[in-house]
């Protein structure tokens, strides 16, 4: 039998969880805050530990964007692409970012510091166009503050 990678707290957790209904969703946002992402290895553990497919793991983690298949930087930038932020510029503003960090959504800056992607929708659509770092929501976002807010975050 494969050595167990996960740590005795989170079994514990999925032991009590294992039961309840809604438990899957709770167990990977247990696991993703210990980690900060669903390793792979971890996931056929915790697939086990439930009694339930794989499969059923990996469709929620992809469904919801909040779950991370790999490692996210440092500093993790959300911008919204609902429709309110679409159409008052939220592509511009992953354009700028994107050339800011100097890669793609959906990657790591190879400093690890920084990782960004899109998102369906935030819920500020009154402050559009909005961004998150690291949950700290921007609203309004000119693509000229884009500098000053990187610069702020890596201060931090």
């Amino acid at each position: 039998m494969p050595e167990n990678k996960l740590p005795a707290e989170l079994i514990s957790f999925i032991n009590e969880w294992k039961n309840k209904q809604g438990n899957l969703i709770m167990v990977l946002h247990k696991v993703q805050e210990h980690y900060g992402f669903i390793p792979r290895e971890i996931a056929f553990e915790v697939a086990d530990l439930l009694e339930v497919p794989v499969a059923k793991i990996y469709g929620v983690i992809t469904f919801y964007h909040l779950f991370k298949l790999t490692k996210p930087g440092r500093n993790q930038i959300a911008v919204c692409m609902g429709t309110a932020c679409y159409l008052k510029g939220g592509e511009d503003l992953i354009l700028e970012l994107e050339r800011q960090i100097g890669v793609g959504l959906n990657t790591v800056t190879p400093d690890g510091e920084f990782s960004a992607e899109a998102v369906r929708c935030i819920g500020c659509c009154g402050l559009a166009p909005v961004m998150t770092v690291n949950g700290e929501v921007f609203g309004n976002v000119k693509i000229a503050q884009l500098k000053k807010i990187l610069d702020q975050v890596r201060a931090k």
